[in-house]
C-alpha cells in the first residue's frame, strides 16, 4: 500500500460514518483525523504553513456550526482548505451555494467509495497546486521588498508598459540612470524577460 502525503479531515456527527470513511482513507494510505463538530475542527485546524496538502470531507448538516457556517469561519480566519461537502439529496441546493461560496465539491450520500476517493485525490492535487503558488508569491513579495524607492519607481513605470525616455522625464533623472535601476530591477526580481516580470508583478497584485 502506497502512503499519500496529505491529510484528509473528517467533520460529521455520525460516528459510524467518521469510522467507515477514516477506515477507507487509511487502507488506501492516506492520514485522517475525526472530529464528531465543527467546533472541534477549528480549534485543531491552522492556517497553511508549508506542511503536507490538505482537506477537508464534511457533512452539511450537524449540531452546533453547520457546515455553511464552518465555511464561513473557516474564510473569517484565513485558513484556505479544499472542502468537500457530504450531502443528502434534500440538502443539494445547499450544497451548491457552498460551491459558489468556493468550496471544492459536495458528494451526494449514498456515494460510491471510489468516488470520494476520487475527489480526495482532486481535492489534495488542488491543495498542493494552492501551496506552490502561495510560496511563489511570498518569494515575489520577498524580492520586490528588496527593492530601493527609485527601482520601485521605476518598476511601476516599466509595467505599465512606459519607455525609458518617458520614465526619465517623469522621474527627472537621465535615462542611462533609468537604465540602471531598470537593469538592477531584472537582477533582484529575477526576471528572465520583461514579460516573465510582469507576470510576477501582477501575481502579486502590484
Amino acid at each position: 500500500m502506497s502512503i499519500h502525503p496529505g491529510i484528509v479531515y473528517i467533520v460529521d456527527d455520525d460516528e459510524a460514518f467518521r469510522d467507515s470513511v477514516a477506515w477507507l482513507l487509511q487502507t488506501n494510505g492516506y492520514q485522517a483525523r475525526l472530529f464528531a463538530d465543527a467546533e472541534s475542527f477549528l480549534k485543531e485546524v491552522k492556517p497553511g504553513t508549508g506542511g503536507p496538502p490538505r482537506c477537508a470531507v464534511m457533512d452539511v448538516r450537524m449540531p452546533g456550526l453547520s457546515g455553511p457556517q464552518t465555511q464561513e469561519a473557516l474564510a473569517e480566519r484565513g485558513i484556505k482548505l479544499p472542502l468537500i461537502f457530504v450531502t443528502a439529496h434534500a440538502d443539494v441546493p445547499i450544497a451548491v451555494a457552498t460551491i459558489k461560496r468556493g468550496a471544492f465539491d459536495f458528494i451526494e450520500k449514498p456515494f460510491a467509495e471510489s468516488d470520494l476517493l476520487k475527489r480526495i485525490e482532486e481535492a489534495l492535487s488542488f491543495a498542493t497546486e494552492a501551496q506552490a503558488q502561495q510560496s511563489q508569491i511570498a518569494g515575489i513579495a520577498a524580492r520586490l521588498a528588496s527593492l530601493s524607492d527609485r527601482e520601485r519607481q521605476v518598476l511601476d513605470a516599466v509595467v505599465t508598459g512606459k519607455m525609458n525616455k518617458t520614465i526619465a522625464y517623469d522621474l527627472e533623472i537621465s535615462i542611462k540612470t533609468v537604465e540602471a535601476h531598470r537593469a538592477r530591477v531584472m537582477e533582484k526580481m529575477e526576471a528572465a524577460s520583461l514579460a516573465h516580470l510582469i507576470r510576477m508583478v501582477t501575481l502579486v497584485g502590484g
